[in-house]
C-alpha cells in the first residue's frame, strides 16, 4: 500500500454519539461541526418557533418533534485528522437503528446530563458499546444548569455502567456559578464566559492558579482543589491501554449550547481515538484497513428518501479497508454480482456531494435501486467474503396494516417493501390471506412509518394494534404444520419467506413447546 494512502486511512476518526433524548447530542454535534468548518450557524433542536432547526435533524417528523429520529453522518476536517461522526436516534424506540450504527464506528461518544446522571437508554447503549469492547468517552453536559455534584456523576457513572471513569476536566462550579473547568490534562484553567485572551489560565507545579484572579479567593475554587486531590490520591490512575481496551473512560465537564469545553473535548479526543479498526468476517478472517489493502465495505444502514423530490434510496457503507474510488467496479459478496459504481455522496445531513474518493474509516452513500440489504458485503477486489452478521432485533408490538384506499394498492406495497428494506420496522405476512403485519421494537417507529407512508408515498393507512407478541423463527420449518397455527400461535412468514410464530405471551409459548417438543424456536436479539 503506498504512504500517502496509509497516510490518509490513519488519519482517521470515525465515532458515534450516543445518549438519552434531551441530554444534549445533537448540540454537541452542531458545536463540533461549527469547529470542523462544516456549517458556519449551529441551530438548536428546539427551535421550533424561531425555524432554526438542527443542521444534523433533516428529517420533517424530526423537524416537528425536536427529536432525532435516524443516524445522520457527517463529516469535517480539523488538526490533520477526517472525523466522521454518526448521530445517532436518542428515542429508545430506535435502539436498532442506533445499535446498527455502532457497529460501524471505532469508538463513541456518551454524552451525560450533568442534572439526570446515567438515563435508562445510556445504559442500554453503553452495552452495546462494551459487548464490542470500543472505547467510550464522556461528555458531562449542561454545566451551564444546576446538576448533581462530580464526584455523585463520576460515581454513578462507574457503579451503573461498571467502568472505570478518569475525569480529564473538573469543574469549578456549577449553574450561575459556573466559573469553568480545571483541565487535568493540559494542566490548565479554562474560563467560563470569558474574552477568548484570557480564557486559559496557567497552573503552577503545585497545581494551583499560577496568576492572581477573582476565581481563587472563592469557595467553588477551594472545593474544586480538594476534589483534585482527592481524585489524584484515591482516583484512577490513567491508562492509555485501559482507554483503547474500552475499560476507561476518559470524563470531560462543559457545557454544549454555550460551546464551553467542547472544543478542548474535541481536541484531546483526537488524540486518543483509534484509528480505523480490523473486522472480522464470517469465518474468522481478520480486515485490516491498511494491510488488507484492496477495498472492502458492508452496509449498515439503509434510508429512503432522503430527497423527496427524487424518492432516492441512500445504502449507508463503512468502508473497512483499502480505498473507494467512483467508477470501481465493486462485488456484492451475497449475490456475487459485480457492478460500476457511478454515483456515490457524502454527507452533511440532508446535504450531498458527490465523492470520488474515500479510505478506510469513511462513511459513502451508494444510490441503491433495490440491490442491496442491510448487512451486505461489497469489496473491490476479486476475492469475496462476508463481514460478520450485523444484529437484527426481535420485534415486541405488531400492528396489522391496510390501505386506507384500495387503488393505492401498488404505492401501498412499494412503500412499505422501501420502509422495510430501511430495518426500522419489520414485515410479516398471514398465510393465505397475505394480510401485513407490520412489527417494531417501539410504538414510536409505527408513527413515524404512517407520516412517511402519507408524506412520501402519498398513501394514507389504517393500522390496526394486534398487541405486543413474542415472535419465534424456527430451526427445522419442514416440520411445522398449518395446524399449530392458532389465535395465541400465530404462524406469518417474515420477508425473506421464512416461517415465524407469534405468540399471544410466555404462556402461550410454552404450552406450544409443550405440545410441540420437536420443533426449535429461536428468537433474534
Amino acid at each position: 500500500m503506498n504512504l500517502d494512502l496509509e497516510k490518509d486511512i490513519l488519519s482517521r476518526r470515525t465515532f458515534a454519539i450516543i445518549s438519552h433524548p434531551d441530554a444534549g447530542k445533537t448540540t454537541i454535534t452542531e458545536k463540533l461541526l461549527l469547529f470542523g468548518g462544516a456549517i458556519r450557524d449551529a441551530g438548536t433542536v428546539k427551535g421550533k418557533k424561531s425555524g432554526k432547526f438542527a443542521t444534523s435533524d433533516w428529517m420533517e417528523i424530526e423537524k416537528q418533534r425536536g427529536i432525532s429520529v435516524t443516524s445522520s453522518v457527517m463529516q469535517f476536517d480539523y488538526n490533520g485528522s477526517r472525523v466522521n461522526i454518526l448521530d445517532t436516534p436518542g428515542h429508545q424506540d430506535f435502539s436498532e437503528d442506533t445499535y446498527r450504527t455502532l457497529m460501524a464506528v471505532d469508538s463513541a461518544v456518551m454524552v451525560v446530563d450533568a442534572a439526570k446522571g446515567i438515563e435508562a437508554q445510556t445504559l442500554k447503549l453503553f452495552k452495546v458499546c462494551k459487548m464490542r469492547g470500543i472505547p467510550i468517552f464522556t461528555f458531562i453536559n449542561k454545566l451551564d444548569r444546576q446538576g448533581k455534584e462530580p464526584l455523585e456523576l463520576i460515581e454513578e457513572l462507574e457503579e451503573v455502567l461498571g467502568i472505570n471513569a478518569y475525569p480529564m476536566n473538573w469543574p469549578i462550579g456549577m449553574g450561575k456559578e459556573f466559573l469553568g473547568i480545571y483541565d487535568r490534562y493540559n494542566k490548565r484553567i479554562e474560563q467560563f464566559r470569558t474574552e477568548e485572551d484570557e480564557r486559559f489560565l496557567p497552573i503552577d507545579d503545585n497545581g494551583e492558579l499560577a496568576v492572581e484572579n477573582p476565581m481563587k479567593v472563592t469557595s467553588y475554587y477551594s472545593q474544586a482543589m480538594d476534589d483534585i486531590m482527592l481524585l489524584d490520591e484515591a482516583g484512577n490512575e490513567y491508562s492509555e491501554e485501559k482507554i483503547r481496551r474500552g475499560e476507561l473512560t476518559p470524563v470531560f465537564f462543559g457545557s454544549a449550547l454555550t460551546n464551553f469545553g467542547v472544543q478542548t473535548f474535541l481536541e484531546t479526543y483526537l488524540q486518543f481515538a483509534p484509528t480505523p479498526q480490523p473486522r472480522i468476517t464470517e469465518d474468522e478472517q481478520f480486515i485490516d484497513p491498511v494491510e488488507h489493502g484492496e477495498f472492502s465495505g458492508f452496509i449498515f444502514k439503509i434510508q429512503a428518501n432522503m430527497n423527496p423530490a427524487h424518492r432516492d434510496r441512500i445504502a449507508f457503507v463503512r468502508i473497512v479497508s483499502g480505498k473507494f474510488e467512483r467508477g470501481m467496479n465493486m462485488t456484492l459478496s451475497r449475490t456475487g454480482k459485480s457492478f460500476k459504481v457511478t454515483q456515490s455522496t457524502q454527507f452533511l445531513a440532508d446535504d450531498r456531494e458527490t465523492v470520488d474518493e474515500a479510505v478506510a474509516g469513511d462513511i459513502i452513500g451508494l444510490y441503491d435501486t433495490g440491490t442491496y440489504q442491510i448487512g451486505d458485503t461489497v469489496v473491490g477486489g476479486k476475492k469475496t467474503f462476508q463481514f460478520e452478521k450485523l444484529p437484527q432485533f426481535t420485534p415486541e408490538l405488531f400492528v396489522r396494516v391496510t390501505a386506507k384506499n384500495v387503488m393505492k394498492s401498488k404505492q401501498f406495497h412499494k412503500g412499505i417493501l422501501q420502509l422495510v428494506q430501511e430495518g426500522a420496522i419489520q414485515y410479516y405476512k398471514t398465510l393465505h390471506t397475505e394480510e401485513v403485519i407490520l412489527g417494531a421494537v417501539g410504538q414510536l417507529q409505527f408513527e413515524v412509518f404512517e407520516h412517511r407512508m402519507k408524506n412520501e408515498y402519498n398513501v394514507e393507512v389504517r393500522m390496526e394494534p394486534i398487541g405486543s407478541k413474542i415472535a419465534r423463527w424456527i430451526e427445522n420449518e419442514e416440520d411445522v404444520k398449518e395446524s399449530m397455527s392458532s389465535g395465541r400461535s400465530m404462524l406469518v412468514k417474515d420477508r425473506f419467506d421464512n416461517l415465524v410464530f407469534l405468540f399471544e405471551n410466555e404462556f402461550a409459548m410454552r404450552w406450544f413447546a409443550d405440545k410441540n417438543e420437536n420443533i426449535k424456536l429461536y428468537s433474534l436479539l
